[in-house]
């Protein structure tokens, strides 16, 4: 790191559990956000403030005026762009030091060959059988995901780890193919609760990287906004389960 690197990210090199070689793995870290939705702005934000080296951006979408409540690292002039090439101004803005990828349109078929390549995978979507495809790459490549979800008043985040023997997967989870079919569009949501789903998801994915702590792996964090509880429940291996088993 040179001086102005080093000035940028002090505040976190100060900390005991970071220091130098923390930061360090954060700067030659790849991580993919799939989502520059309500989840993915804060997500993309806080791991480009941070100095992950290397971020790759995923979404087919374009910002519209309704995304503007909740999906902050768009604003109004952006209405009409790709969300990747307005969340990739924003963040140039915030951190002109970090590498950025676009990625438009991922396939299933061509999405396990790049989430080889990251080291974590955040899942920042809303619709299921994306999640269930982007579980199914991670799960093949033995890649780390830290999943988050929100809608109305709730939201809840998980880290699965194949590369660890006894973790769940997202399909362990889940494995009602019909369950969740719900989205902010049809029910609502209100926008802190993405913004502090997403803010945990980049903390996650930043202890994965960094290696420090303990994370979510074999656990669910449960929000719960209107009565401000946070629960964590357990979460094991489903052995029925059609991706992991």
């Amino acid at each position: 790191m040179d001086d102005a690197q080093l000035l940028r990210y002090s505040r976190q090199i100060l900390l005991p559990q970071v220091g130098i070689n923390a930061q360090e793995r954060l700067l030659k870290s790849n991580v993919l956000i799939i989502g520059l939705g309500g989840l993915g702005s804060p997500v993309a934000m806080y791991l480009a403030a941070a100095g992950v080296g290397h971020l790759l951006l995923c979404d087919f979408d374009v910002v519209e005026l309704s995304n503007l409540q909740r999906q902050i690292i768009h604003n109004t002039d952006d209405i009409g762009q790709s969300k990747v090439e307005s969340a990739r101004d924003s963040l140039f803005a915030l951190n002109p030091l970090v590498k950025m990828t676009l990625l438009q349109q991922l396939d299933n078929d061509a999405l396990a060959e790049q989430i080889s390549q990251v080291d974590v995978v955040l899942d920042c979507t809303d619709n299921l059988p994306t999640r269930f495809a982007i579980n199914q790459a991670c799960v093949d490549t033995q890649t780390p995901l830290v999943s988050g979800a929100a809608i109305r008043m709730e939201g809840q985040i998980s880290v699965f780890r194949q590369d660890q023997s006894d973790s769940p997967c997202y399909r362990c989870l889940y494995s009602n193919e019909d369950a969740l079919k719900e989205t902010c569009t049809q029910t609502g949501i209100l926008a802190p609760i993405v913004g502090i789903i997403g803010s945990l998801q980049a903390l996650e994915a930043m202890k994965l990287i960094m290696n420090v702590g303990k994370t979510l792996t074999g656990q669910l964090l449960l929000f719960d906004a209107l009565n401000m509880e946070i629960n964590t429940i357990k979460l094991l291996k489903n052995p029925n389960c059609p991706v992991c088993h």
